[in-house]
């Protein structure tokens, strides 16, 4: 045991159980608890990082993602993890976007996707990606408003 500990009292630890968490490819689904309505998802990512393939530099984003699910849901540790996974690859913004949302219609096949993906100040330029799909022959029923959400309004603080 370390003074510290002894000072104030700090149980031992062990090792964990498990390993520790690390970011993957896959996006764990679960089944839409109300398929025969719609609803739109609203997700925040204010933590996405990947690397500027010209300098190798790292690119910060807040991704914003809706979507209005068909069959399945995405699972938030798993979209957490997907996430993380562009850490330390490289991508152009444009490129990093459209592939995020190939990889969330591949897996939830939604009635409605849209994901903006706004970069942080590099250069003295601020980027926004934007990608948009709808399922062919969706249209949303007049009562559902797809209006927008302030950016941080999931933020409590």
């Amino acid at each position: 045991r370390s003074p510290f500990s002894r000072r104030y009292l700090m149980p031992s630890r062990s090792a964990p159980a498990t390993p520790p968490t690390r970011p993957g490819r896959r996006l764990d689904t679960f089944p839409n608890p109300a398929p025969h309505r719609d609803f739109r998802i609203h997700l925040e990512v204010p933590e996405f990082t990947c690397l500027c393939p010209l300098t190798g530099q790292p690119d910060f984003a807040t991704l914003v993602l809706d979507y209005v699910p068909d069959r399945r849901c995405v699972e938030l540790k798993g979209l957490k993890l997907y996430t993380w996974s562009f850490r330390d690859e490289g991508a152009f913004h444009e490129a990093v976007t459209t592939r995020i949302v190939d990889d969330l219609v591949k897996a939830l096949a939604p009635r409605y996707l849209r994901l903006a993906a706004r970069f942080f100040v590099r250069g003295g330029i601020c980027t926004t990606v934007v990608v948009e799909l709808r399922k062919r022959g969706w249209r949303p029923a007049p009562s559902v408003a797809l209006d927008a959400i302030e950016p941080g309004a999931s933020t409590r603080g």
